[in-house]
């Protein structure tokens, strides 16, 4: 047995809120959703976060921050991945706003065919020959 390899030890981070170091410096913040061998990365509700030297500021910086949402950032920018926070815990609830609907396949409806259903052995009206 080989034990973990670099790609099962990421892949454990998957839900995870992560941050990603960019190469120009920038920092995004997200939700780890996504990842492949050249190590692109999806971030979802994700946030970029600047560095900003003030200007006639004595060297001070403020950081700046903006909203980016769902972000796909290219491997070769990447520069480390840090982890934020652990996943949200999963709710109790199903995903369908708690309707109380049980999980699975869904529940199975004949497709109608615009037609309204005539009682048996008569033809549906306008059919009738």
């Amino acid at each position: 047995s080989q034990g973990m390899t670099k790609h099962s030890k990421i892949l454990q981070y998957v839900n995870y809120r992560m941050r990603v170091t960019m190469e120009d410096g920038r920092q995004m913040v997200g939700k780890f959703m996504a990842f492949d061998k050249h190590m692109n990365v999806v971030l979802g509700d994700a946030e970029e976060f600047r560095r900003i030297v003030v200007r006639g500021g004595k060297g001070e910086e403020r950081e700046e921050k903006r909203p980016l949402g769902l972000l796909i950032i290219r491997g070769q920018n990447v520069v480390s991945l840090t982890v934020e926070s652990k996943p949200p815990p999963e709710d109790k609830k199903n995903k369908l706003g708690g309707l109380g609907v049980a999980g699975g396949p869904g529940v199975a409806q004949a497709g109608g065919r615009g037609l309204p259903v005539a009682p048996m052995g008569q033809a549906p009206a306008g059919l009738a020959g």
